[in-house]
């Protein structure tokens, strides 16, 4: 049935995890997304999740997770990923593909670290390995929006650093309806997966990562910086392939034929 999607939960100690699965392949489909998780989990979003990941259902049976429900202070996109291997454990989810879009991106390159029994093939997109400039000042600064409870602004901002002019000039004329109605599930949630990127270091165990990995990125990205981030990621990690799109910044995922390459790369 067209957007057919089952939603759960999964005991993670004292804790739940979130997941959303639909599709119609037999091989499962991991998808970290990315720190919108941090405004909203995946419950009530099974709908919009098909529609966005509906190419990738005709081959998978693809699995959307959020983060724990509560998550501690200060904690670490690598406890994040021990998180999300225990959830694959109890759903029997071993020697799977998964996909890490930004946030989700640094997150599954701990589980392919940590765990690699775990991770067949991986594809991080608009992600990154350790910090630079840029990120920390972007999220920093959302960090203190989020603070101060300005979320409509947040909201906004990220929308400006995400897209292209072509793309955000037909959004903004909706912002003032942004402005009112913007409001996290919880701020505490939001702030401590914004401070996970901030303190994100993979980089110097890359080279542990010994499944097959794409990296796909924006050659404009104004959250996480530009090609030379993924680039420096590719020479890390052992035979991984690469794709920039010069065009586009923290969008890559929109392009036209992102689905197929990713599609093309698992096989």
């Amino acid at each position: 049935m067209v957007g057919n999607f089952k939603e759960g939960t999964i005991p993670i100690g004292e804790f739940e995890m979130q997941y959303v699965v639909f599709g119609k392949g037999s091989r499962p489909l991991v998808v970290l997304p990315g720190l919108s998780d941090g405004l909203r989990t995946v419950k009530g979003t099974g709908m919009m999740l098909w529609y966005l990941y509906r190419k990738f259902a005709m081959a998978f049976q693809v699995w959307v997770f959020s983060r724990r429900n509560k998550l501690k202070s200060h904690m670490t996109t690598r406890e994040m990923a021990e998180d999300q291997a225990i959830a694959m454990d109890k759903l029997k989810l071993n020697k799977v593909n998964v996909m890490g879009i930004s946030q989700g991106g640094m997150i599954a390159q701990w589980l392919a670290i940590d765990h690699p029994k775990k991770v067949d093939k991986m594809v991080l997109v608009v992600t990154i390995s350790r910090q630079n400039n840029t990120i920390q000042s972007v999220i920093g600064h959302w960090i203190d929006l989020a603070a101060k409870g300005h979320y409509g602004k947040l909201t906004i901002d990220n929308m400006e650093k995400n897209y292209n002019e072509n793309k955000i000039k037909k959004i903004r004329p909706f912002y003032w309806f942004i402005k009112k109605t913007m409001k996290p599930v919880s701020k505490e949630r939001f702030i401590i997966q914004a401070n996970s990127c901030l303190t994100h270091n993979a980089y110097q165990e890359l080279n542990k990562i010994k499944c097959s990995t794409l990296l796909i990125g924006g050659g404009s990205d104004k959250i996480i910086g530009g090609a030379e981030v993924q680039q420096e990621m590719a020479e890390a990690i052992s035979g991984s392939k690469m794709i920039i799109y010069p065009e586009l910044g923290h969008d890559a995922y929109t392009k036209k034929d992102f689905h197929s390459i990713v599609l093309d790369f698992l096989g």
